[in-house]
């Protein structure tokens, strides 16, 4: 039997023995208890179509949206709509850090700021803005928001404004403004103008067979996209040799720390990762796609639904889309953490990998692609071996002209910067870089010239991992860049292995120490002791920020 539905047979049996219970003259219910009053409530929100398991999370955001937190009547309510314990939805809901969590009692929550934690926000003057607001509006500092091309960043309900200031972000929240559906670069009718759905119709007619699909993707070369790098066709074919039902996953919780480059490509051009994401479902004859998208991302949501839509209409839907809404954990980005999410519970991360095995979405045999592989599909499927090896970076930092850049592979950062980004900003010398993000490694700018390509920049200490460069100049501080990223993996940590979840804190508290109640050799430790001993992919990176600072910037940390 697959593990989600053993899971709701067993949630169901729980619900059964409770409903049992009630019938009893002489049983006292323990803890707290749901009422018809909060459950009304919560199902005029969510609706009265039967409960499922698997969707706790898309009721959670309803019923934050609606109500603008979580009170825990609502998630006692819940529990008693869903049949399922206290326990299991509280343990959600507070899990995911843009669920607000608070007691019945509570005063009503004042409207709230979010500002960005993230360390291009921070470079930018994001604690400034904070000190600023401090007493005068209700502060929440968040993680990256994805929008690391305009920092700072500031978000006022679900309305994100770029090149954050004080002043901007008090005229928001006296006069917020009307949500709308925003138009994108390319839409449906000037993307089918220049060939888009081409091939995925020749498809739907039968004049291309699967594993001619496959076959062409595997001969261009294609990798995945998000960070690992394992060959996109050789991934296709894997899953299509499993028996089905097969689905499709799409990562889009793009949240490392210095990453845009999937939102850049879905505002400007959504139907050409919408082909090759319906493409990839026909090719693994997928029984349904997941697009996991990540909350801060509203307005692509919005978009997404409207164009699904104009592409279903016109008979190209190759299997049923869900749309599923992440909300705010940066280890959702893991595969495994992500499918958990999916199914409705805490993203922790799986101990064995969900790839080949049946280990994946509701046990069953699932394809995992990110938004920006599938992007590329349908033009490496057509050019087959003349696919050039491109590579997208999404830049910020100290450089003239931040954004997505899109640069052969293989490109170095300085070569980067100075043809694709304008050079750096005026004032500012390149003295050290990220090449992957937060989880990327700190390199310096000796290492500028080196090629940024899977395998190239491991050798020293570094990776290029999501392709997101963040330029640091001579006036940043390593050791409070250090410092940022530190905090970032502890706060992101899911806290389910021991090396992660303590190493993390504790690389935090050493470092607020000071420098005279440390020393490298403790660093080193600790940073082994998480890279080798973290069951997943951020207890292990999160040791790169405090091995490289140790090994290109002695001094600065211990």
């Amino acid at each position: 039997m697959p593990s989600g539905v053993k899971s709701d047979a067993v949630r169901n049996q729980r619900g059964n023995q409770r409903a049992a219970n009630r019938g009893r003259g002489n049983i006292t219910l323990r803890g707290r208890q749901s009422n018809a009053v909060d459950a009304a409530e919560v199902r005029q929100i969510i609706g009265p179509a039967a409960l499922e398991a698997t969707l706790l999370l898309e009721y959670l955001h309803q019923i934050q949206d609606a109500a603008g937190c979580l009170r825990h009547r609502h998630l006692a309510a819940l529990a008693d709509c869903m049949r399922l314990s206290q326990a299991e939805v509280y343990e959600v809901a507070t899990f995911y850090h843009r669920f607000e969590v608070i007691a019945d009692e509570a005063a009503a929550i004042a409207p709230s700021v979010h500002i960005c934690d993230g360390l291009p926000c921070q470079m930018a003057g994001a604690d400034k803005i904070a000190a600023e607001l401090e007493g005068k509006v209700r502060i929440i500092r968040s993680a990256c928001m994805g929008r690391c091309d305009c920092a700072p960043v500031a978000a006022v309900a679900a309305e994100y404004l770029p090149h954050a200031d004080a002043e901007v972000i008090q005229a928001t929240l006296s006069a917020p403004s009307v949500a709308t559906i925003m138009t994108p670069a390319i839409d449906f009718e000037r993307y089918q103008a220049h060939g888009g759905y081409d091939l995925l119709r020749q498809c739907l007619r039968g004049e291309r067979q699967r594993q001619q699909i496959i076959d062409a993707l595997g001969e261009s070369g294609l990798r995945g996209l998000g960070g690992a790098g394992f060959p996109t066709g050789r991934k296709w074919g894997l899953v299509a040799a499993e028996p089905g039902p097969r689905y499709l996953v799409v990562n889009g919780d793009e949240s490392e720390p210095g990453t845009f480059k999937d939102r850049h490509y879905l505002e400007r051009d959504p139907h050409r990762f919408i082909e090759g994401m319906l493409l990839a479902a026909w090719a693994v004859d997928a029984a349904e796609i997941y697009l996991y998208l990540r909350d801060e991302y509203p307005h692509l949501r919005a978009l997404l639904q409207q164009e699904f839509a104009k592409a279903g209409a016109a008979g190209l839907a190759t299997a049923p889309i869900r749309m599923r809404r992440g909300a705010g954990a940066y280890i959702c980005g893991e595969e495994s953490a992500m499918l958990e999410s999916i199914e409705g519970k805490r993203g922790l991360p799986r101990q064995r990998p969900p790839f080949p095995s049946h280990a994946g979405l509701f046990g069953r045999p699932t394809l995992i692609n990110n938004i920006e592989t599938l992007y590329w599909a349908r033009d490496a499927i057509n050019a087959g071996a003349a696919w050039q090896d491109m590579r997208s970076f999404s830049v910020s930092g100290r450089v003239r002209e931040p954004g997505v850049k899109r640069v052969p592979a293989g490109i170095s950062a300085r070569a980067l910067i100075e043809e694709h980004c304008g050079g750096m900003a005026d004032g500012h010398e390149l003295a050290a870089f990220l090449p992957g993000g937060a989880s990327g490694g700190i390199l310096p700018a000796n290492l500028a010239d080196e090629s940024m390509d899977f395998g190239t920049l491991e050798p020293h200490g570094g990776l290029v991992g999501s392709a997101a460069l963040i330029v640091l100049s001579q006036h940043d501080d390593i050791a409070a860049v250090v410092a940022n990223l530190m905090r970032f993996f502890a706060h992101e940590s899911c806290g389910q292995c021991t090396p992660c979840r303590v190493g993390t804190e504790k690389a935090v508290a050493m470092l607020d120490a000071g420098k005279a109640a440390t020393d490298g050799a403790t660093f080193s430790d600790l940073a082994q002791v998480m890279a080798d001993a973290s069951i997943c992919g951020l207890g292990q990176a999160a040791a790169n920020p405090l091995r490289c600072a140790l090994r290109y910037f002695p001094g600065a940390i211990a």
